[in-house]
């Protein structure tokens, strides 16, 4: 399943709510990415530009014009006051679509002035921090879906064979830790673990030495499957709700010496940070792109990760850019620091593939699951995802404009993650912001 270009899309549009106007906003009336607020009455919202329009209110004011049979479902859900899960246990199929065309008629200039008095009501201005996570987590998957960062990776380690065999065959993945996930603006601890830097001497416990950031994109189920059955790749986007921002925080030295046989465990698990809004797959529809072209001498596809849908339309062009703010930035007021720019299309594998392949055994996927693609990494060096890649493992500190370097993230650096889809003839949207700045361990 592949959404339609539709009106919703048409660049023309413009809102009554001017901030969604701005041609540098996130948040134009053509993306209305899902949010969740705490502290607060409203529950489930959509973003439009620097206000949330407040989802169960807007039901109270009767211009929501939605079937008449389904209206009962909808109000179950417009009037649920948490996350999004039970919207998918009592909602019919079509209704985020549904609600997110009603949403753009309503917010569109040409409304009267009583409707816009009415819909005004039900905008909340939200400060930073008031966003939580739009889902409850239950399970988290982190798949390694990058070539270009499993070949840098696999460079530093096994430079005369970066690739596994396995990598061109099996989209790559480990589960990950669901209750460590945490909202953009979280400050994060640094975490301790077992080192073993000298190959000559016990491991010691300490604080991480080689703290890093990982620039991902995951993805939140909305419908999920049965315990024992599996999701045909055709049908794969149907399950897929939208997208967000994720870091995967990696502790690199506890990592190297946990890793064997069994992989990433204490050096993935204590925090991992994703962006407040959900931007439906809907609203991605016109930044849709090729799966990645894949050299003449690759394996294809095994059949059930095969499908012509998603090959034309299986990737996304999604920018990703990864900036840094060092304490000493911040005393000086230097602006943020770009360290890379990235793009998801560059993916190998794409988001159907990676459903279809993590279901295929009789995994039973549930509504808010969590599945990210693992470090997105382009060609050239600017385009690394890590830090581990831009300072090759420590080997070529980066250069900072306040005069510092890092090979790793120190105490009070924070790292802000962006990521947006520009394409001619259509209307930038964009994610929003996830950053996190480290704090010192205990």
């Amino acid at each position: 399943m592949t959404y339609e270009i539709n009106e919703t899309h048409d660049p023309n549009l413009k809102s009554w709510v001017e901030s969604a106007n701005d041609p540098n906003t996130d948040f134009p009336i053509q993306n209305l990415p899902w949010c969740a607020i705490r502290h607060s009455n409203l529950g489930t919202g959509m973003r439009i530009g620097e206000s949330v329009l407040d989802i169960s209110a807007l039901s109270e004011t009767g211009l929501l014009d939605l079937p008449q049979a389904e209206l009962e479902h909808y109000h179950r859900f417009l009037t649920y006051d948490s996350q999004l899960n039970l919207a998918f246990e009592i909602a019919p199929i079509g209704m985020f679509s549904q609600l997110r065309a009603e949403a753009s008629r309503l917010l569109r200039t040409d409304q009267s002035s009583d409707i816009k008095e009415k819909v005004g009501r039900c905008l909340v201005p939200p400060a930073a921090n008031d966003f939580k996570i739009p889902f409850e987590i239950g399970d988290y998957t982190d798949f390694y879906c990058s070539i270009y960062h499993a070949t840098n990776v696999g460079s530093m380690f096994r430079p005369d064979n970066p690739l596994l065999p396995n990598y061109k065959y099996v989209p790559i993945g480990y589960h990950g830790r669901a209750s460590s996930i945490v909202i953009s603006g979280t400050d994060i601890k640094r975490p301790k673990g077992q080192n073993r830097s000298d190959a000559e001497a016990p491991p010691i416990f300490i604080p991480c030495k080689s703290l890093d950031y990982e620039m991902e994109v995951g993805f939140f189920v909305g419908q999920g499957n049965e315990l024992g059955t599996s999701i045909p790749i055709g049908e794969a986007e149907k399950h897929i709700f939208g997208l967000c921002l994720v870091n995967d925080w990696s502790a690199r030295d506890i990592q190297a010496w946990e890793y064997q046989p069994l992989g990433p465990f204490l050096a993935k698990n204590f925090a991992t940070t994703i962006s407040p809004f959900v931007v439906t797959m809907e609203a991605l529809a016109p930044f849709r792109t090729p799966a990645f072209e894949r050299e003449v001498d690759d394996p294809a596809p095994l059949p059930y990760l095969a499908d012509e849908q998603n090959e034309k339309f299986g990737g996304i062009d999604i920018n990703l850019e990864v900036f840094i703010q060092t304490e000493k930035m911040r005393n000086e007021h230097i602006e943020p620091h770009l360290l890379s720019r990235s793009n998801m299309k560059d993916l190998y594998w794409t988001i159907a593939q990676m459903l279809t392949h993590h279901a295929s055994g009789g995994c039973n996927l549930q509504t808010g699951d969590l599945i990210a693609t693992g470090t997105i990494s382009g060609k050239e060096k600017s385009e690394r995802g890590s830090m581990l890649e831009l300072s090759w493992r420590g080997t070529e500190p980066v250069e900072l404009p306040s005069g510092e370097t890092r090979r790793f993230l120190e105490d009070h650096d924070e790292i802000i993650m962006k990521g947006y889809c520009e394409r001619e003839g259509f209307r930038r949207i964009g994610f929003g912001e996830c950053r996190g700045r480290i704090l010192p361990a205990d």
